[in-house]
């Protein structure tokens, strides 16, 4: 009896194994970016919050374990996308044609800047200070460079080869416009570390003017999406995660006006200095008022699409980065305001983002390894 049945369950075993396959990357589009924008500002929101060491006791060294782990989800995803572009060729060049995938190019950008910006605020405790000026300036160039690229080609793209049918406007359209709004936060964190003098100005400055490009554009889209959600009613269920992207600009960009606030005083004339310090209270206080605003009508929205059975997508992480921008945000009101109301909002918000972080990352690792992440849409 067992020597007859032991030959039958050693023929099943190698018949399984040969029948098991790696995933296909087919479909791993770059919306995959977006999983280490939201990891990344994990680490550096943490390492912002105005709490003393002794209240939150290893919460830097979390916050240095968390940026690592955006670095090496950075150095995975790209090999990814690489190897994507190698072996399906024709999906990547339809991405670029499709509405609601291209602008998600963005996130490439905004991932190689992220991960920059925690690599000069938590980064260096574990790689040093050298290595750690290295590598931001390096994924702060690659990022500005491909951001400022798809701030053009993406709009360009849909214009002259994209058919946008009326009434599909998205919060997604924001996605490359954003990267060049975090490239003039991670620009002042590099003020510092350049010779005083002309470098610092130029740094400045075209940090503030990279500031200008992505505001100027999101006020154009902004409109847009709300028109179309007055007119033609919810999004979708499963793209209604995407209402929090419009917290990315606004909190991105009190983020990168406190930042540059910050450094301007060894960058610039005393007179300019002022300027930008006063501006950064001046306009980073209504634009978050506006942002909170925002995250209540986004999240009420949300709730709404939950109790009618919004599934799970990556479209999730639009609840990690966009929060976490108004995290730092706050941080610099805060610090430039000296209120404690400020501080405890972004005690607050770090709670939604690290709530936020935490439920996405776990139905993302269980979606990536059942495959249903990896299908072709329709197939899930």
């Amino acid at each position: 009896m067992v020597i007859a049945v032991h030959p039958r369950t050693t023929h099943t075993t190698a018949s399984t194994l040969t029948t098991v396959r790696l995933p296909s990357l087919r479909h791993f589009g770059p919306n995959w970016y977006a999983s280490v924008m939201g990891t990344a500002i994990v680490a550096t929101a943490g390492a912002g919050l105005p709490v003393d060491a002794a209240v939150a006791p290893g919460l830097r060294t979390a916050c240095a374990a968390v940026w690592a782990l955006s670095a090496a989800m950075l150095a995975v995803v790209l090999t990814a996308r690489a190897a994507h572009w190698a072996g399906h060729r024709d999906q990547a060049r339809a991405h670029l044609v499709d509405p609601a995938i291209a602008p998600f190019y963005g996130c490439l950008s905004m991932a190689l800047l992220a991960v920059g910006i925690g690599t000069l605020t938590v980064g260096q405790d574990v790689i040093g200070e050298t290595a750690a000026v290295a590598t931001a300036a390096t994924l702060f160039g690659a990022g500005t460079l491909i951001g400022l690229a798809a701030t053009v080609v993406v709009p360009y793209l849909m214009v002259v080869r994209q058919r946008v049918a009326p009434g599909t406007a998205s919060p997604v359209w924001l996605l490359p416009v954003v990267s060049p709004m975090v490239s003039a936060s991670l620009g002042p964190l590099l003020v510092p570390h350049l010779p005083a003098g002309q470098w610092r100005e130029a740094m400045l400055l075209a940090s503030y003017a990279m500031f200008g490009v992505s505001l100027l554009a999101t006020l154009i889209i902004l409109p847009v999406v709300f028109s179309r959600l007055i007119h033609h009613g919810p999004l979708p269920l499963a793209l209604t995660p995407t209402l929090f992207l419009v917290l990315g600009p606004l909190g991105q960009s009190t983020t990168a006006v406190n930042k540059l606030a910050d450094v301007a005083p060894g960058a610039i004339q005393a007179q300019y200095a002022q300027g930008f310090g006063a501006f950064a209270v001046i306009y980073g206080v209504p634009v978050m008022g506006f942002a909170l605003m925002w995250l209540v009508l986004a999240t009420a929205m949300v709730v709404r699409a939950a109790r009618e059975g919004m599934p799970f997508t990556m479209s999730w992480w639009a609840f990690t980065f966009p929060v976490g921008t108004c995290v730092t945000g706050a941080e610099g009101l805060a610090h430039h305001t000296g209120l404690a109301a400020l501080e405890w909002l972004a005690v607050g918000l770090y709670a939604l983002l690290v709530t936020a972080w935490a439920v996405t990352g776990f139905r993302t690792l269980r979606g990536l390894f059942s495959g249903a992440l990896l299908a072709a849409p329709g197939q899930t």
